[in-house]
């Protein structure tokens, strides 16, 4: 039995700032305690003072998720003040932009380290508590990229596709063993956050996302959802759905594709200047924020909400609804 939303203990890491962010004030809005888990302690304290200025409840461990010893301590401390993890969140992520030849070997290992080991620490940690209450959710963030990998994205891509193939296995592992443990993976496609502020690039620019991009808050909302109703996986944006159903037809196509004009490569690129400042080995010295600064290629989606975060029963009243409406012309044309 999946407790409401308004009793559950949720643990978050990457909560300084953008996704995690987002969800630390999606899950308190919601009534859930959050403990809110990144590098930026200073970032933390100011989610959580948010939070608990609103009413709501958060508690703050500073962690480093490529560190398993903090993690551990991150679960440990959860279970000192609360008893219980109920919802396991791994949003953390860091990011290189750089071609192959560009990335360093200490980059890449970086970056494995925080997008694929953090993940895996993560689920370590939250699934010895789990499996001693006989309960639980764990959410992993991953992205299209778990499924179509981009140019200057290697050491991203390869972590990516990782989460998604260690989900996979975990969830079969737990199907069998531990039902009411529950894996969700979260694909968003490009989501306007400051990520792309604290990438690493060695592009000569800023880079950005691939339009359309979308909130954070989308993200959030589908985080919060699968807390509630567990799902296999969560497409961000009708977009990344797409690409998901053309890899799977040809990879091949695919690779033409993404070649057209390169268009993928100009995609990725701002007009504006990189400042040299990332948070790849260190944290940015601000107190973050949930919105990156490209508003202008954020748009709305209705595949994730209708899609995707609606229950099955209402996706298929509005099918029964929408079958009616072109029954409805068709009868009116004849």
């Amino acid at each position: 039995m999946i407790p409401p939303l308004h009793e559950q203990i949720v643990v978050i890491t990457g909560a300084s700032s953008g996704i995690g962010r987002a969800t630390a004030h999606a899950f308190a809005k919601s009534g859930a305690t959050v403990v809110i888990a990144a590098r930026n302690e200073v970032a933390l304290h100011d989610v959580a003072q948010a939070i608990m200025g609103a009413g709501g409840r958060a508690q703050v461990v500073a962690t480093d998720v490529a560190d398993w010893q903090q993690v551990e301590r991150l679960a440990r401390e959860t279970m000192n003040a609360f008893g219980r993890i109920d919802t396991w969140v791994n949003a953390a992520a860091g990011v290189v932009y750089a071609t192959v030849e560009d990335t360093s070997i200490e980059e890449a290992e970086r970056v494995l380290q925080v997008d694929l080991l953090g993940t895996i620490y993560g689920v370590k940690a939250a699934l010895e508590q789990m499996k001693h209450q006989g309960r639980g959710t764990i959410i992993n963030i991953g992205s299209v990229a778990s499924i179509r990998a981009l140019p200057y994205l290697s050491a991203y891509c390869a972590a990516k596709h990782g989460v998604k193939g260690f989900s996979e296995s975990l969830r079969m592992e737990l199907a069998r063993e531990h039902p009411n443990i529950h894996v969700t993976l979260v694909l968003p496609s490009g989501v306007n956050t400051p990520f792309f502020n604290h990438a690493r690039s060695k592009l000569g620019v800023k880079p950005m996302p691939i339009p359309p991009a979308y909130s954070p808050e989308l993200v959030a909302d589908a985080i919060v959802s699968a807390a509630e109703r567990p799902r296999r996986d969560i497409y961000i944006g009708g977009p990344g759905f797409l690409l998901a159903v053309g890899e799977r037809l040809s990879p091949a196509l695919m690779d033409r594709v993404s070649l057209w004009g390169n268009a993928l490569f100009r995609l990725q690129k701002s007009n504006e200047p990189d400042d040299g400042v990332d948070n790849l080995f260190q944290p940015m010295s601000e107190t973050g924020r949930v919105h990156g600064d490209f508003p202008e290629l954020t748009k709305p989606s209705m595949f994730t909400p209708v899609f995707e975060l609606m229950p099955t029963w209402q996706r298929l009243s509005l099918a029964t609804f929408a079958a009616g409406v072109v029954a409805a012309l068709a009868l009116r044309r004849r």
